[in-house]
Parts: C-alpha cells; structure tokens; sequence
C-alpha cells in the first residue's frame, strides 16, 4: 500500500503537465525538516523550458519560502508548547526562559535578528534557523521577507550557474551513471 502511493507521487511529480506545481511542491517539501533537496528539479524544468526560467524560479523561491515559513510557525508553537526548556533541578527555582540564556543559546541569531534568515537556503542549517527563528519569536514579516531574499538568489545563483555547464558535460554524466 505505501509503495503504490509513493509510486503514485513519484509519477505524478514526474508529470510534464504538473510542471510549475511540481516545483511548488517539491521546493516546498526541500524547505521543511525533511531532508530533500529542491536543485535538481528546479535545474531539470528549466532545462526542459528554459523560456520558463523565471516562472520556474519565482516559484520555487514561492514553495522554499513558504516552507520555512512553516518552519517558523513550527519553531513558534513548540515555544508556546514548552516556554521553558529547561527543567528545574531538585531544590532549583524554575525561572522563566530569560532574554540573559537565550542570548547565550541563540546569540548570533538574536543579535542579527531576521537578516538571519537570509541563511534560510543553506543547507543542514537553513531549516533549522528558520525553526529557531519562530522559537526566538524574531519579527515575521522582515523574517520572511530576508528568508525569501537568499533562498531566490540561490535558485538564481545555481540555477545559471548549472545552464552554463554545456550539454555535453550532462551526458557524459548521464551515460556515466547508466
């Protein structure tokens, strides 16, 4: 049952008429805690359509965004779940999470603010910053709004950057593995 639905999503991602919602989707899902990488679908339908490039670009950077958005509302609901992480020891006063150890946890963060999450895109640390944003209660909208600045100039960025690989090299490549 599981192998037919993830069959199912395979080849429907696959769907040349899905297209720019299948970038949606799997930028979306690249952007969230689950470790998948969005490049090479975003570099495979431009490929393909090269005259939809910024189509193809601004949603990716639409679905990525988005995804660490979630994070962020993620990060924001565990701390209203646990506002405070640590747990009292046995005859210690259990205090508030005090700007003093979150400085300390999280100084970079705090002292940066949202330009932070101009690291949104990066990878193993992105998802996680965008997390910890919502958990440090940082402002959404300048958050999103950084979040969104880097992850477009990194679509942009490796995307032009991969289209200038000549053909030649993506076959040999592609013969290669088989």
């Amino acid at each position: 049952m599981i192998e037919s639905a993830i069959h199912w999503l395979l080849n429907l991602l696959a769907m040349p008429e899905i297209g720019l919602s299948a970038v949606f989707l799997i930028s979306f899902v690249s952007a969230t805690l689950v470790p998948m990488g969005s490049e090479p679908a975003v570099f495979a339908a431009v490929k393909a359509a090269p005259d939809m490039f910024w189509p193809i670009v601004g949603m990716a950077t639409l679905g990525n965004t988005l995804g660490g958005v979630f994070n962020y509302w993620l990060g924001l609901g565990a701390r209203r779940a646990f506002p405070n992480p640590k747990p009292a020891l046995a005859g210690e006063v259990k205090e508030d999470f005090s700007d003093e150890r979150r400085h300390r946890w999280y100084g970079w963060l705090e002292r940066y603010g949202a330009r932070t999450m101009l690291l949104a895109w990066a990878p193993i640390i992105g998802d996680p910053i965008c997390t910890l944003a919502g958990w440090l209660r940082l402002p959404f909208w300048p958050s999103v709004a950084y979040m969104a600045t880097g992850k477009l100039l990194r679509y942009l960025t490796m995307t032009s950057m991969l289209m200038a690989v000549p053909d030649g090299v993506w076959h040999r490549i592609a013969d290669f593995l088989g």
